[in-house]
C-alpha cells in the first residue's frame, strides 16, 4: 500500500525550492533529504555546528539559549549552533513538527482564498471561566494588545485574525508561518490588560522631559529582560509584553518629548 497522499506536505515541498526560511529555520535540500539550520547560522562552516538527529529537533525547541523554557514555540528564541539533517520529505514534515508544531498545516492552509481564521470577537464569544472577561476590552484595547503581545520581539507568526479597525499582518511580515486564532498567551495577556484597565487610574503631571526618560527606561528594560522569566506569567510587572504595551500607551506623548529634548 502506498503512502497516504498530504497535499500540504507535497505544496510546502513544492515552494522549498533550493531553500527556504520558515520562522528561524533555514531549510536547504541536501540529495534527496534536507539540511535544516538556524538561519542565524546560515553562512557558517558545517563542521562548526552540533549535529542533531531528526528526534532530537524537540529538545532544541525546549529551551533557550539560556536554558528557559519556550511554551511559545514561535517566538524568536530558538537556540542557536546546531544542524539537522533529514532523509525526505516525511521525516523533514516530522522535525519541523517539533520545532514548529502545526506550522506546515496551517501555512497549507493559509494558502487558500478563505483561511480558517477565528477573528478576536468570534474566539472570546467563546470563552466561558476566566476568559470571559476579555470579550469587556473595546476594539482599540484589542488592538493595543495585539501590538504589545504578538509584536515581532515575542512571536514570529504572521497574525491574520483580527478586530474592527485593526489589519491583519501584512504579507511577508514576520514569518512564513500564519496566526489563524489567538493563542492561549495572548488571552492570558488580554485577560490581564482587562484587569488593570479596570483599575483606579492615577493622575500623574509629567514634563515632556520626563516623558522621554520614561519612554528611554522602558525601552531599556525591554532589551535587558529577564531571561528566566516565563512568557506566561505576565502578572509581573516586568513582563516585556506589559513593558511593551506601557511604552505603546506613551507613544502618543513622543512628538512632545522629541521637541522637549530639541530645545
Amino acid at each position: 500500500m502506498g503512502a497516504v497522499p498530504n497535499p500540504a506536505l507535497n505544496r510546502f515541498i513544492a515552494a522549498i525550492g533550493d531553500e527556504l526560511v520558515l520562522a528561524q529555520v533555514r531549510i536547504r535540500r541536501l540529495g534527496p533529504g534536507y539540511e535544516l539550520r538556524h538561519e542565524a547560522d546560515a553562512d557558517l562552516p558545517a563542521d562548526s555546528l552540533r549535529n542533531v538527529k531528526p528526534d532530537g529537533a524537540r529538545s532544541i525547541s525546549q529551551t533557550t539559549a539560556t536554558g528557559a523554557f519556550r511554551p511559545l514555540k514561535s517566538a524568536p528564541t530558538l537556540q542557536r549552533g546546531w544542524r539537522i539533517e533529514v532523509a525526505d520529505d516525511r521525516e523533514l514534515e516530522s522535525t519541523l513538527n517539533q520545532l514548529y508544531p502545526g506550522a506546515i498545516a496551517d501555512w497549507f492552509a493559509a494558502q487558500e482564498g478563505a483561511p480558517p481564521v477565528t477573528n478576536f470577537r468570534e474566539f472570546t464569544g467563546r470563552q466561558s471561566g476566566m476568559y470571559r472577561i476579555t470579550a469587556l476590552l473595546t476594539d482599540a484595547q484589542v488592538a493595543g494588545v495585539v501590538r504589545a503581545c504578538c509584536n515581532s520581539a515575542f512571536c514570529l507568526k504572521r497574525r491574520l485574525w483580527s478586530v474592527a479597525g485593526l489589519d491583519p499582518d501584512a504579507p511577508g511580515a514576520k514569518s512564513l508561518i500564519p496566526c489563524l486564532e489567538p493563542c492561549a498567551i495572548f488571552m492570558e495577556f488580554a485577560r490581564r490588560v482587562m484587569r488593570l484597565e479596570q483599575q483606579e487610574k492615577v493622575r500623574l503631571e509629567l514634563a515632556p522631559g520626563e516623558i522621554a526618560s520614561l519612554q528611554a527606561a522602558l525601552a531599556r528594560a525591554l532589551a535587558d529582560s529577564k531571561t528566566d522569566l516565563r512568557e506566561g506569567e505576565v502578572a509581573s510587572p516586568d513582563n516585556p509584553r506589559r513593558l511593551q504595551w506601557v511604552l505603546d500607551r506613551l507613544r502618543p506623548f513622543s512628538q512632545l518629548a522629541q521637541e522637549d529634548e530639541g530645545e
